[in-house]
């Protein structure tokens, strides 16, 4: 079983740094292939508390390897304080690898981003400020800059001058800021490359011959299925591919190579940001849920938006990332509830609609078909098997598994590194 794509099912949030966690004993390789540093994982180990925001969580996992492969944007003040804060901690660091590809964010990015984003004023899309949007366009616009770029001056200075070109006069023209001098940016990047040396290496060269030599390898995405760029809920989107396909053009491995892909999915639903949401809740269901769940974000501190469990996206997560194996975390949240709705389809237009409308303005307009199945009150904290759930858990767990596209493998029922139920082989 040399490699596995791991990915969130819905908007994000879903649990996806306990699920690379839970396995991470078994991994040679952890790689992020998306994003940056404006979304987290939180992981728990013990009675301490992990949030990492641009390193795979598999760095806490002694003798894994974590890489940043070239499909993420990468701040490199952020990169080293999340370093030494877990250096602090008497976590080794010394393995981390950057991809040679990798593009970096600067502080004309941050600028960007912040100012784009409140020059939209009711159209915002919601996005963290961290500049990854205005990087990620920068690469496609042929005009980024990556982290082999560093190791030499010259060509750093004239990527940055060429950038700089066009950014100053619509930072200064447009949005009334002040324009970035090309040896402040030099200077800022040029003061890292000492300290990036030993890490920046060809990631891609590297995990081939991981895999060539049988070794184990997570690809482990950010975000999630519904923030895709081509396939989640545009706009409202990141800029980045968060579905399994984007671990390939991420990471530079070869298609054939993956063999599971696993997706995670909590046992309710939420999105941080604006977008539709079908099943969002405004009533006090909503704040229990969001209260229940601790319903932060990692990154931003911002609450989520919550509602309850969606089968069309579980559905559409399935097709879309190819999902041999569902991961189902938070089922503790829920204990309590006499009943427990899941949306099993949309109502459109007076239309009953099976599966996630391809009509942006249709799924915006979607009004959810809910059923309700019976809740449970007993403490699901100490379950291990699932014969150890109450029943109606267990039916609960077998309802959502039959709606949602693919199996589910493990359940998480608390928010320590042991609280999860294994129901099938992850990684077999």
């Amino acid at each position: 079983m040399p490699a596995a794509v791991l990915i969130g099912a819905q908007w994000g949030d879903e649990g996806k740094g306990k699920a690379t966690d839970l396995l991470a004993s078994r991994l040679d390789y952890v790689v992020k292939f998306n994003g940056g540093n404006n979304a987290g994982h939180t992981v728990v180990i013990g009675d301490e508390k992990y949030a990492l925001h641009l390193l795979p969580s598999g760095i806490l996992t002694p003798g894994v390897t974590p890489v940043i492969a070239n499909g993420v944007v990468v701040d490199i003040d952020v990169l080293f304080e999340e370093l030494e804060a877990l250096a602090s901690r008497g976590i080794d660091v010394s393995r981390l690898q950057v991809s040679a590809n990798a593009h970096v964010i600067t502080q004309y990015h941050r600028t960007l981003d912040k100012v784009t984003e409140r020059f939209l004023g009711k159209r915002q899309i919601g996005t963290t400020g961290r500049g990854i949007g205005p990087a990620y366009a920068d690469k496609i616009n042929r005009v980024g800059i990556r982290m082999q770029d560093l190791f030499d001056e010259n060509i750093l200075r004239q990527k940055v001058e060429g950038a700089l070109d066009q950014k100053n006069h619509l930072l200064v023209k447009v949005y009334n800021r002040r324009a970035f001098s090309v040896d402040e940016i030099v200077d800022e990047l040029l003061a890292h490359v000492e300290r990036l040396r030993p890490m920046v290496s060809d990631t891609g060269l590297l995990l081939h011959r991981a895999l060539e030599a049988g070794e184990t390898v997570l690809f482990e995405g950010g975000q999630a299925t519904m923030l895709d760029v081509d396939h989640g809920t545009y706009p409202f989107v990141t800029s980045s591919n968060a579905t399994s396909g984007g671990a390939i053009t991420g990471s530079g491995i070869a298609p054939g190579r993956i063999d599971r892909v696993i997706a995670v999915v909590k046992a309710y639903t939420t999105r941080v940001g604006a977008g539709p949401f079908p099943t969002e809740l405004f009533d006090e269901w909503g704040t229990w849920l969001a209260e229940r769940g601790h319903e932060y974000g990692t990154t931003t501190g911002r609450l989520r938006r919550t509602g309850w469990y969606d089968a069309p996206i579980a559905r559409y997560a399935a097709r879309v990332n190819g999902v041999t194996d569902f991961v189902l975390t938070k089922l503790d949240v829920l204990t309590g509830l006499e009943r427990i709705p899941v949306c099993v389809a949309y109502d459109v237009d007076g239309q009953r609609v099976d599966e996630v409308p391809v009509s942006q303005s249709d799924f915006h307009h979607a009004v959810p078909i809910y059923e309700e199945f019976p809740g449970w009150s007993e403490d699901i904290s100490g379950a291990r098997t699932l014969e150890d759930l109450p029943a109606n858990a267990r039916a609960y767990v077998r309802e959502l598994e039959a709606i949602s596209g693919s199996r589910i493998s493990a359940i998480g029922v608390g928010p320590g590194r042991d609280e999860i139920v294994q129901v099938h082989d992850l990684l077999d």
